[in-house]
């Protein structure tokens, strides 16, 4: 680790979308009106990062159009670095997300095939700048999801990040979707890539499809043997993060978090969040929460109780993203919902 005073960067890599999306209640396809914001999972973890006055960059490839400056610009007005975002030909992947409204659940529609992030390689980036100093990089299982060459792009991260000794998270971030839509085999992809991660943002389902065994989620013990079992397969994974749901309503659900060492853990109480305003990105939220205490070399405790309260609170505001400060967070009562005065 480096000696240089004060917080280090998280680097972000993977792609950057915008969302599109109808008022709750009216159908895509007779939608006339279309709400936008910017997401993309490893973004959304710089941009609370960033938020919480932790040094965030982005590492991702954006073509040269309006669009593009849009989503730009929510990162740079976050305070995350934007100088190794490389612009070019191409377009901006979509999504179209239909809210959830009553009994009905939300829908997500993707138009991302071709998007400069999916077109481009890992020559295309200069990772070695971009690692510089770096305290960690940051990348999910969505960049792989999109076919051969994200395979490549996510390998080629991981072996500059290894190259810099910087250590690694992986979030599992599964898209069945995604890896449905090319000749993948998931599971060796992403246990190749976890093999090189220092933290995995995941559960006992993504350790089931990693190790190819059936963990239960029922209870604590159970939960604790997946991880168990993950630390024997993958010698560098130091930190195992989780969230644990239970959907009472498309507007309302308990949330816990888990946080397993190699030697200890710790599991949360669960919240009860209602009403929720926007679910999408929650649990980028919880993954900055629980890096943030990391890179603070902070408890397991207290990883999973930020996280919890990020995502807890990412749940009452719209958008992929949250931005807080430290007061905030540091103030937050999942519990209490009153005005501040």
């Amino acid at each position: 680790m480096s000696t240089e005073p004060g917080p280090r960067p998280v680097v972000c890599f993977g792609e950057m979308l915008l969302r599109l999306s109808p008022r709750p209640g009216t159908p895509l396809a007779s939608a006339n009106y279309l709400e936008v914001a910017v997401g993309g999972a490893e973004a959304n973890v710089a941009v609370a990062l960033a938020s919480l006055d932790w040094p965030a960059r982005m590492v991702t490839a954006l073509p040269d159009n309006p669009l593009a400056r849009r989503a730009i610009g929510q990162l740079r007005f976050a305070g995350v670095d934007c100088k190794f975002i490389e612009q070019g030909e191409g377009r901006i992947g979509l999504y179209f997300f239909e809210p959830p409204s009553g009994p009905i659940g939300g829908r997500v529609t993707y138009d991302r095939a071709g998007s400069s992030f999916a077109e481009s390689s890992p020559e295309s980036f200069d990772f070695k700048a971009a690692l510089k100093g770096a305290s960690l990089l940051h990348l999910s299982g969505i960049t792989p999801a999109l076919g051969h060459a994200g395979v490549e792009l996510a390998r080629g991260a991981i072996a500059a990040a290894n190259n810099a000794e910087v250590p690694i998270c992986f979030d599992g971030n599964y898209r069945a979707n995604l890896w449905d839509a090319w000749d993948s085999d998931p599971r060796a992809i992403l246990t190749e890539l976890v093999g090189e991660a220092h933290i995995l943002i995941g559960n006992h389902r993504d350790i089931s499809l990693l190790l190819g065994t059936t963990f239960s989620g029922d209870g604590p013990d159970r939960r604790r043997e997946a991880a168990e079992a993950a630390f024997g397969t993958f010698p560098k994974l130091e930190v195992i993060a989780s969230t644990a749901r239970h959907m009472e309503s498309a507007t309302a659900n308990r949330l816990a978090a888990r946080v397993d060492l190699r030697e200890s853990h710790w599991q949360t109480d669960e919240v009860r969040i209602a009403p929720i305003v926007d679910r999408i990105g929650t649990g980028d939220a919880f993954a900055a929460g629980v890096l943030l205490r990391w890179l603070e070399d902070a408890s397991a405790q207290d990883m999973a109780k930020t996280g919890l309260a990020l995502a807890a609170m990412k749940h009452g505001v719209p958008g992929d993203s949250i931005g807080v400060t430290r007061n905030d967070l540091e103030t937050f009562d999942p519990a209490g919902s009153d005005v501040s005065r």
